[in-house]
């Protein structure tokens, strides 16, 4: 083996190992929360003697003890610092994560394996805020995420409108000639069918867009590429074969960010659900009531219920701050037309940034 086909593959163990030990790290904080004094000397001691007694090859015991003690003390610095901590669905590098970022770029983003979960964490306090994708641009809703927030009990505390530019990235040294799939989330490849058909590329869905970069740079399949933000290729150490390759320059998700409960000014819109009587003109009847208060409706999406198979709730979203007299007229009259209702936040509307090419 050449010397630098050597110098290579240490590259990429380097990558590899920052990423496990950011991991470690994320472990840490999170285990921080869960206690109430920093620092846990017998825990310590308990790593100190793990990683001493088992065998690592040309690893120096010594030399192993110096790297854990040097690494419990940076995490003990860090869960001193008290972060505030964001939830996202995915692999770092996910376009969520660039959704928290242009929300704050104080907090820490944790990435979860499902939607379900990053509710989860933020209703049992592990997590500060969940940052979650509601509807694209191009494909529509979100199904799974618009069903949770039909039951959740968490508040709606800001929007933010992400833009969306896929790169298709692959491992370095790739020869395009070679590309045969191309992975990602279901979602990334409807919005770039039109590129894959071009290119010949078979789309193959995987659970996250980041989560295939994270794959492709540790698996190292051939002739496949995957479906990405330019923040993954920076990463996972992938190369950007080529940007924007969305079917539509203006593809933008809109994200919601969520807590335990209201933070900050409230904002000038409003987010609520609600299920109407079962029968002709009711949805109608409650729609009217906006529209009698001239409320301006940005979006209405009907969603299963699904502990009642038949029943039908309704997320709406209107322009209206909390203490505007037409629209606590309008929800004032919500009890007489509705199954049931609730308000799930008030938030400040986002503005689309035009032109930048985030991630």
């Amino acid at each position: 083996m050449q010397l630098s086909q050597l110098r290579r593959l240490i590259d990429e163990a380097d990558q590899r190992l920052l990423r496990l030990l950011d991991e470690r790290m994320q472990l840490a904080v999170r285990a921080g929360r869960l206690k109430r004094v920093v620092g846990d000397a017998a825990r310590e001691q308990e790593v100190i003697r793990n990683v001493r007694t088992n065998g690592f090859g040309l690893l120096d015991a010594s030399f192993v003890e110096t790297l854990f003690r040097a690494i419990m003390d940076e995490s003990r610095a860090l869960q001193e610092r008290r972060l505030r901590l964001a939830a996202f669905q995915g692999e770092h590098g996910a376009w969520s994560e660039l959704a928290i970022r242009r929300h704050d770029p104080a907090l820490v983003a944790m990435p979860c394996r499902e939607f379900r979960d990053v509710f989860k964490v933020v209703a049992d306090g592990s997590m500060d805020l969940g940052m979650v994708p509601v509807e694209n641009s191009i494909e529509g809703a979100v199904g799974e995420v618009n069903d949770l927030l039909v039951e959740t009990d968490l508040r709606i505390v800001a929007e933010v409108l992400q833009p969306v530019h896929h790169c298709l990235l692959v491992l370095p040294g790739t020869d395009y000639r070679d590309l045969k799939a191309a992975y990602s989330h279901p979602q990334a490849l409807a919005q770039c069918a039109g590129f894959l058909a071009r290119h010949r590329l078979e789309p193959r869905p995987f659970y996250d867009t980041a989560g295939a970069a994270r794959w492709l740079a540790n698996e190292r399949p051939q002739a496949v590429a995957v479906i990405a933000s330019g923040l993954a290729a920076e990463l996972y150490g992938l190369e950007i074969g080529k940007e924007g390759i969305e079917d539509h320059p203006d593809n933008t998700t809109r994200f919601l960010a969520l807590a335990r409960a209201a933070e900050g000014r409230s904002g000038e819109k409003c987010s609520l659900v609600f299920s109407a009587p079962h029968r002709a003109g009711a949805l109608l009847d409650v729609l009217r009531v906006f529209a009698d208060e001239k409320l301006n409706l940005t979006r209405i999406e009907s969603r299963p219920v699904r502990s009642d198979p038949g029943a039908f709730a309704f997320l709406l979203d209107f322009l209206g701050a909390q203490d505007d007299e037409h629209v606590g007229r309008a929800l004032a009259k919500l009890p007489g037309l509705t199954l049931n209702w609730k308000v799930l936040g008030f938030y400040p509307e986002a503005s689309k940034a035009r032109g930048a090419r985030t991630g």
